[in-house]
């Protein structure tokens, strides 16, 4: 499936672009800020970066367009995904559609430490021989990777209000 994400250098949809490649999809996207880790992340899997944001990007549609939780209405890309009615999802739905399917999702929520507890929990697994899949919003040290497709039970996430984000 050819997927293009819009705010591609954000942590989590650069997450997310690297287990959408590592399962085989064609993945590209785009975003008005392009700068390291995040860009460099990319580069390194192979996975196109355009910037900046333009209708141009989505001539030849894809499949899917993932929309970043920071994109809102009046983007060039999002506005040229509502009008010629590409598919599209939110970084959620996109995680649940793709990689939670008969998983036991781990979601750590609050104000401050969801990085560094998600990323505790996800060393705690793994050392216990569990193999778990993990999407953290940075870069966990132990891993040298935010996501890992785990073919455990668990998926350690992130728990956020990107529904209020989504257009």
């Amino acid at each position: 499936m050819k997927i293009h994400l819009i705010g591609i250098c954000g942590t989590g949809m650069a997450s997310l672009a690297g287990m959408l490649k590592a399962s085989g999809h064609e993945v590209q996207g785009s975003d008005q800020n392009v700068y390291p880790p995040m860009s460099t992340i990319l580069e390194q899997a192979g996975i196109p970066i355009f910037s900046p944001y333009s209708a141009d990007h989505l001539k030849s549609p894809p499949d899917l367009v993932v929309v970043g939780n920071a994109i809102s209405r009046g983007n060039p890309e999002a506005e040229e995904v509502l009008a010629k009615n590409i598919p599209h999802v939110s970084m959620p739905q996109a995680l649940s559609r793709f990689f939670l399917e008969g998983k036991t999702p781990l979601v750590v929520a609050g104000t401050h430490g969801k990085t560094t507890t998600a990323s505790l929990l996800a060393w705690v697994l793994e050392s216990a021989g569990k193999d778990p899949s993990f999407f953290i919003g940075g870069l966990p040290k132990n891993f040298g990777s935010n996501f890992k497709l785990g073919k455990g039970e668990y998926f350690v996430l992130e728990g956020d209000e990107y529904d209020t984000a989504f257009f």
